[in-house]
């Protein structure tokens, strides 16, 4: 029968994580995921055919702090606690974002690094997230190092989590000043849904209204949610008024949608254009139907 471990410490964690050898203990942070990866087919998702390390208990990975060089979110931060934190406009589409994640009984439970381990490609905190420039912190009885995001989701429940590691907290820099973003997700309904498509932005501007900087992620269009590397270079010195009508289907190129049983590939990409050229619209001060 599995074991079930509860460490008060992180050093106690990792030390835990680091004698598992070569069959790693499940990692469990608010629990949310548990029943939906004991159904899965393959057996390295069986929660319950490997000693669990509950991490609810260790302090330093909980929390949100905030100060002029940047954001920590703890990566055992609830949803509520990230929707309800005192966090500048920039932070906008994540807190969205953290309100489109189930019901709020999973939200209160939920957890910000349990998201972007489980690494699904319809997750609705990575693509707010990417377009924070965060940076994810991995510990091990090694070390510590720093990745961006985008560096760590590698793919559909793949990360470039170690075996010995643990997700200590998500790092996001300091946003230009007077940054404002928004979140905007498509599903079958208004809540308790995957996402078929879902879109975060981040933009800034100058005195003038031009744009100084533009980050803008995609997700549930690819096997990991990705920026729009190609598009955010263009937009940059662009009136912010005008944004949406530069975006063109072949800024989307870069995506690689499926078909499923929520959508199909076509629709997807369909789909995410009109996302990210209403997310410009509304960031703009504009009304929503001038960008679809």
């Amino acid at each position: 029968m599995a074991r079930y471990l509860r460490p008060t410490t992180l050093e106690e964690a990792l030390a835990l994580r680091a004698q598992a050898g070569e069959t790693p203990l499940a990692l469990l942070a608010g629990g949310t995921d548990v029943y939906p990866v004991r159904t899965h087919k393959s057996a390295w998702f069986q929660p319950f055919s490997r000693d669990v390390l509950d991490l609810g208990a260790v302090p330093e990975l909980s929390g949100i702090q905030h100060d002029a060089a940047g954001t920590r979110i703890g990566a055992t931060a609830t949803w509520s606690a990230v929707a309800e934190s005192a966090l500048p406009p920039a932070f906008d589409a994540l807190k969205q974002a953290s309100r489109q994640v189930g019901g709020v009984q999973i939200q209160n439970r939920g957890t910000i690094g349990g998201n972007l381990c489980n690494a699904s490609p319809a997750a609705d905190g990575v693509p707010p997230l990417l377009a924070l420039d965060a940076q994810v912190e991995l510990a091990s009885l090694h070390g510590r190092r720093r990745l961006p995001l985008a560096d760590f989701v590698l793919g559909n429940r793949r990360t470039a989590l170690a075996p010995d590691e643990i997700l200590v907290a998500i790092h996001v820099p300091a946003q230009p000043e007077g940054a404002r973003s928004t979140f905007l997700k498509l599903g079958a309904r208004a809540y308790l849904v995957i996402s078929i498509a879902s879109v975060a932005a981040v933009i800034a501007t100058d005195a003038s209204g031009l744009v100084i900087a533009a980050r803008i992620a995609v997700g549930a269009c690819s096997a990991a949610p990705q920026r729009l590397a190609t598009l955010e270079a263009r937009l940059i010195g662009q009136p912010a008024g005008d944004l949406a009508a530069l975006v063109e289907p072949e800024e989307l190129a870069a995506l690689a949608p499926i078909d499923d049983v929520r959508a199909s590939a076509a629709y997807r990409r369909d789909a995410a254009l009109v996302l990210v050229r209403r997310a410009l619209t509304q960031l703009a001060g504009k009304p929503m139907e001038a960008a679809a």
